[in-house]
């Protein structure tokens, strides 16, 4: 019974073209597959900029009470030293102890580790 069912698949032999056809589909396959893969990986590692806001309002909240803060949440694209990444900014605004002024400050975090590589007063 074996040897019969090899014997009708050797008569069902694809010619070459067809043969082609088929590498080339399952080819696409694999580069469409691999490329969808790599998109959905890309986005998965970023980190979410509502957690790098909460981050660095626990480090101002070390010295005083905060008045305001804010991120923006698409990242956008810094090129520095020939190193690019895309970043978030965000600010942070509180009252000085000692004059009783409102001061803000401005910092710029990486879209991808969630490092703060800035932070500076306006």
């Amino acid at each position: 019974m074996f040897e019969k069912l090899c014997m009708k698949k050797k008569n069902l032999n694809l010619s070459d073209k067809e043969q082609i056809c088929a590498g080339i589909l399952f080819a696409s396959g694999i580069a469409i597959g691999a490329s969808v893969t790599a998109l959905i990986y890309e986005n998965q590692k970023r980190v979410d900029g509502d957690e790098i806001l909460e981050t660095v309002k626990k480090m101002f909240l070390v010295d005083g009470p905060i008045e305001g803060s804010w991120i923006e949440l698409h990242p956008v694209p810094l090129t520095r030293f020939s190193s690019e990444t895309e970043v978030y900014y965000g600010g942070i605004s509180r009252k000085e102890k000692e004059n009783d002024d409102l001061v803000q400050y401005e910092f710029i975090a990486d879209s991808y580790t969630g490092t703060i590589l800035d932070i500076y007063k306006l």
